[in-house]
């Protein structure tokens, strides 16, 4: 069985909540006791960088708001509320959370899609709807996955009393789905809205380390930190690596940006190749289990799709062919023409600059896959130029 609490965001149980959660919990809480007889929706905006903390406070106010709504008697007893989540790694994180807990149900949890189309069918509307990665929403029409309304964020409005969004316009992954802050401010327009941040980081334990991704991910080579970054010559020191600290402390995996060829479905095998290592893809689970906590995963490469939302103690980046090197200024380049996530790109319209919403998705899977390591980061770029820099900085930190 998955050990939830060193996997995800749910805390062991003899942690709790940092002061600053707890304000946060506190305030939710405030919140939904003061609008949930609301006939327009009242939002409750929280948003933080990857690693902040954010999923652990929804999932803690989402849990006591059910235990209360089941408990005959409680004041909010009988409340209809769920928790959406447009990610199916990530759903089955709270569906796995769920069967830990008596008062929990996994239906309790599912994708905004099919509860949308499924509250309109009915009628219905809730009182309380969370949402988790609300900055993966879809933002325009997708006739694909059966979701034909204008965006999801204001079809959310229309079906509940009260909605709490947590967001990080840092980990944007599609175009479809395309948020930003004024983007968003501009779906909750004419609604009681409160906003709170929390900062800090909480995955990623050395803040040097964090420090060093946010500046590498805005084009900028700083000094490695003394450590908790390694970076490696070739792919297959850096899986040797991994399955060395995945034997040591479990929970750690090989990712990679979304650089090498892959298809969603079919049987055949899409691989990723990082110097002499090659790797396949990770694969479509079916099953109930997150991608990173199955043991067969250590033989495979992870991509945004399955480890975003998840939490690791070490984590292999490798970095593809669209991250390079510029010798003249000393920054990273991106260039997206060779991201192979071509789905992440299907064109908008209504977005004036093209190519710099590009940039940032490329930039943000780097991001979202650099932060998912507990205890260590390791390294590897496809690009000879880059790579170059990075082992320089490397060697460098261990002088």
């Amino acid at each position: 069985m998955m050990d939830l609490s060193a996997s995800t965001f749910q805390l062991p149980a003899e942690a709790s909540l940092t002061p600053a959660q707890k304000g946060v919990q506190a305030a939710l809480l405030d919140f939904i006791a003061t609008h949930r007889g609301d006939k327009q929706a009242a939002v409750f905006v929280l948003a933080g960088d990857a690693g902040s903390g954010k999923s652990a406070v929804l999932a803690a106010v989402f849990a006591a708001l059910q235990h209360r709504a089941r408990r005959r008697g409680d004041a909010w007893f009988g409340m209809q509320n769920k928790l959406v989540v447009n990610h199916n790694e990530m759903l089955k994180v709270y569906w796995a959370l769920a069967a830990q807990d008596p008062l929990l149900h996994k239906a309790d949890c599912e994708k905004p899609t099919p509860l949308l189309n499924r509250l309109a069918k009915k009628g219905e509307r809730l009182d309380v709807v969370f949402v988790d990665e609300a900055q993966l929403l879809l933002s325009q029409p997708d006739p694909f996955n059966n979701f034909r309304g204008g965006d999801q964020v204001t079809a959310l409005l229309g079906v509940a009393a009260v909605v709490v969004l947590v967001v990080d316009f840092g980990q944007v992954v599609k175009l479809k789905s395309r948020w930003t802050q004024a983007t968003l401010d501009r779906a909750l327009a004419g609604h009681a809205v409160v906003r709170r941040r929390l900062a800090g980081q909480l995955r990623v334990q050395s803040p040097g380390v964090s420090d060093w991704i946010n500046a590498f991910n805005q084009g900028v080579l700083r000094p490695l930190p003394s450590r908790g970054v390694r970076v490696f010559a070739d792919g297959r020191p850096l899986a040797d690596w991994i399955a060395a600290q995945d034997r040591r402390v479990g929970l750690s995996r090989l990712l990679a940006t979304t650089d090498f060829p892959f298809r969603v479905f079919g049987a055949k095998d899409w691989f990723v190749q990082a110097g002499t290592l090659r790797l396949p893809w990770d694969h479509i689970n079916f099953t109930d289990r997150p991608w990173a906590s199955r043991p067969e995963t250590l033989h495979e490469v992870g991509s945004v799709y399955t480890i975003q939302g998840f939490d690791l103690n070490y984590a292999g980046v490798i970095l593809g062919p669209s991250f390079g090197y510029d010798a003249t200024s000393d920054r990273v380049l991106v260039d997206p023409s060779r991201f192979e996530d071509q789905t992440a790109f299907r064109r908008r319209a209504d977005l004036p600059d093209d190519a710099a919403a590009k940039q940032a998705i490329v930039r943000n899977v780097a991001n979202i896959l650099m932060k998912r390591g507990r205890l260590g980061l390791g390294l590897f770029a496809t690009d000879p130029a880059l790579r170059r820099r990075l082992l320089a900085l490397g060697h460098a930190a261990a002088e």
